[in-house]
């Protein structure tokens, strides 16, 4: 064999070995490796970052072996932590998509080798929106002298600022929204002393003064027209009290509530009898994609804070034409709360139209307290309702939001410790049926147990918000805003 082609011949052998690593494997274990977090049996994108996780028993030594038909690479464990390269875990989701990875860990312990049952992660066709916006705040909300909205993209580990409250007087910032995941249609609210709402829309930041003589408060939770032209909200008389021995630390709740529309080209403010009664709560309202239709949450209402756990929600919508800015005359209801003794929050609308994704609990409208608090969906052709059991835990899950594909959600969920929203990503197919949720990844699996913020509001965003962060702060400490109109 001449040189050429032994060289040929060693770089064919390379190759193979590379494409069927083994790692030891000795005793077998029939069962899975304790790890995390949790990515046995889940359904990822194929533009994750690297599942990177730990043993939850130590051992010293260990290898896991990611492996799809006959493409495969191995890490070995540094202090019991799988750390994934990023170039081979990209070439073997881009091999694997539609398809599936088999995952395979051994251990080297006192006894020798043991290898585990290996488990799948189902790696899905369509994509994940790359960026994921959250808000990070202590867990009590009864503090923000530090917090921000930030944006992290989801193909890495990178975390960038949205707005920090430091250089806004460490006031309240919340309620960030997007235009159907626009990173360049924006808004959130500020409060205290720099108390106004910032919208960011076709490169202009605008300050805005939301409370009208005619309205309850400044405007609260938002939903996009999907034109951009328009913006639901409710505006809300809310209060927060705490419990002494209920497992719900936290009340929220509303002393009265009503949902209205601003135009955003007019600055206009308008609403409907429907959705503005004095009898009733209204609160939490989503446009349709087609901007056709508008849900909301309404509830009888009573006398608060002393029946505060008998108001139950009902799930509603009600027809809009956004060329005459009117709304229908009549509210249909697609959960009756009086019937089901549940209560709603949260409904969110696939951007496909075929479902709409809510929380349930036992009552009241702000769950992300609520233990009892569940993921349901309801297929807006069918009208039929499905408890999501395989992204539901034993603890809270709350607040979630669609991806642009409306293949993905994610949702907030205090799973781990009862304390914390961490934000959970699940696949959802064209049936509306889920997968199992992972966690989402970081470059340490044990940045949870150190991290002691929760994430607030996540929400999906096709691409990186611009660094508007110069111009808001100036604009909120020292521009007058803009004063909204209510039409009657």
């Amino acid at each position: 064999m001449n040189m050429k082609k032994q060289i040929i011949y060693s770089l064919g052998l390379l190759f193979l070995m590379a494409c069927n690593s083994s790692i030891p494997s000795g005793k077998k274990i029939d069962q899975w490796p304790s790890i995390f977090p949790d990515y046995a049996e889940v359904t990822i994108p194929p533009n994750i970052a690297p599942l990177n996780f730990s043993l939850t028993t130590p051992a010293k030594t260990a290898y896991a072996r990611f492996s799809y038909e006959n493409h495969s690479f191995q890490v070995k464990a540094k202090n019991g932590v799988f750390s994934l390269p990023t170039k081979k875990w990209k070439e073997i989701l881009r091999l694997a998509k539609g398809n599936q990875l088999e995952v395979t860990v051994s251990v080297e312990e006192e006894g020798g080798w043991s290898q585990y049952r290996s488990f799948t992660v189902f790696v899905a066709e369509e994509p994940v929106d790359p960026y994921l916006a959250y808000r990070l705040i202590e867990p009590g909300y009864e503090l923000w002298n530090r917090m921000g909205i930030y944006q992290r993209d989801l193909e890495s580990f990178s975390e960038t600022a949205i707005m920090e409250n430091k250089s806004t007087r460490h006031n309240c910032m919340n309620c960030h929204s997007f235009c159907m995941q626009d990173p360049e249609q924006m808004l959130f609210h500020m409060r205290g002393s720099v108390q106004a709402t910032i919208l960011v829309k076709d490169g202009q930041v605008e300050k805005l003064n939301t409370k009208t003589d005619q309205t309850i408060s400044p405007l609260v939770y938002p939903s996009w027209h999907p034109s951009g032209k328009y913006v639901a909200f409710s505006v809300n008389d809310t209060k927060q009290s705490f419990h002494s021995h209920d497992p719900n630390r936290i009340e929220v709740f509303d002393m009265e509530s009503d949902v209205v529309v601003y135009d955003t080209e007019k600055h206009e403010i308008i609403t409907s009898s429907l959705l503005s009664s004095k009898d009733d709560f209204e609160t939490f309202p989503a446009f349709s994609p087609d901007g056709k239709r508008m849900f909301f949450c309404t509830a009888n209402a009573r006398p608060m804070p002393y029946e505060y756990d008998e108001v139950k929600y009902s799930l509603c919508s009600i027809s809009f034409d956004p060329v005459s800015r009117t709304f229908g005359t009549e509210v249909d209801t697609l959960y009756h709360a009086g019937h089901a003794g549940q209560s709603v929050s949260f409904p969110r609308v696939s951007p496909d139209g075929k479902y709409l994704l809510y929380t349930l609990s036992g009552y009241g409208n702000f769950s992300i307290w609520h233990k009892d608090a569940d993921l349901y969906m309801v297929d807006l052709t069918s009208g039929e309702h499905q408890a999501l059991d395989l992204l539901n835990s034993d603890d809270v899950e709350s607040y979630h939001s669609w991806s642009s594909n409306s293949r993905w959600v994610v949702f907030s969920s205090r799973r781990i410790d009862g304390l914390y929203t961490r934000p959970y990503v699940a696949y959802i197919n064209e049936e509306g049926q889920p997968a199992k949720p992972f966690l989402l990844p970081q470059k340490d699996p044990g940045f949870y147990d150190r991290f002691m913020k929760s994430y607030n509001i996540p929400e999906f965003i096709t691409g990186k918000v611009k660094d508007h962060r110069r111009e808001i702060s100036l604009k909120a400490k020292k521009d007058p805003g803009i004063n909204l109109r209510y039409i009657e």
